[in-house]
């Protein structure tokens, strides 16, 4: 059975969770508190199997992955179905585009290592980091609203799910805890209302995790 190393509240594990559910494929979750005692994810054993010492990590057997774009690769490949890429060349490049979006401009931005550094070595009070944060994703969802609106359906791109929406939800999840203002994000705020009522979606929240609200 495939274990996924995950922490409740990371919106990185979070979109894993969402296209595992997706592909109906087995697995366990292994939690990782990214914050107790400085951190379960610097212990050495952790660090021997991801260096990075982040979630998630995805475990195959003796195959060890990390990085949630590069396990959305090894999810199509290894269970080509259900398919949550598209077919057509130029969507599926702006489906990964809009993966991108979320996971490589802004949720970095706002990534618990960024703010704990924020917070400790730079000193930065706490209603500052919000602002921060405020402004990073609010920033970043305008840019993907502006992409995803002339495509979107019930889903990112029309009516075929794919791994724009694992992404999407989580990170729209961090938007409401830190209070981004949505008005100018009618889209996103669609999708993540329709796409929230898929068990497969449910079932990857936060608060269904096994470690949920873990302090």
């Amino acid at each position: 059975m495939l274990k996924l190393y995950s922490y409740w509240r990371s919106s990185s594990a979070y979109r894993v969770r969402i296209a595992l559910n997706l592909k109906a494929l087995p697995h366990q979750i292994v939690p990782v508190h990214l914050v107790r005692d400085g951190g379960e994810q610097h212990l050495p054993a952790y660090r021997a199997m991801n260096p990075a010492g982040k979630v998630p990590l995805l475990v195959d057997g003796e195959f060890q992955l990390n990085q949630s774009l590069a396990i959305f690769d090894y999810l199509e490949q290894r269970n080509p179905t259900p398919a949550l890429l598209p077919a057509d060349l130029q969507t599926r490049a702006r489906v990964w585009a809009a993966c991108q979006q979320i996971a490589c401009d802004i949720q970095p931005l706002q990534n618990l290592s960024v703010l704990q550094h924020l917070s400790g070595p730079l000193g930065l009070p706490e209603a500052a980091k919000g602002d921060w944060c405020r402004h990073w994703i609010g920033q970043g969802l305008l840019a993907l609203e502006a992409m995803l609106a002339p495509v979107a359906g019930e889903c990112c791109f029309g009516d075929q799910l794919s791994y724009a929406d694992c992404c999407l939800v989580p990170q729209m999840y961090n938007a409401e805890r830190f209070s981004v203002d949505m008005s100018s994000l009618p889209t996103l705020v669609r999708i993540t209302a329709s796409l929230r009522q898929r068990p497969e979606f449910a079932d990857a929240h936060p608060d269904k995790q096994p470690d949920s609200q873990s302090v």
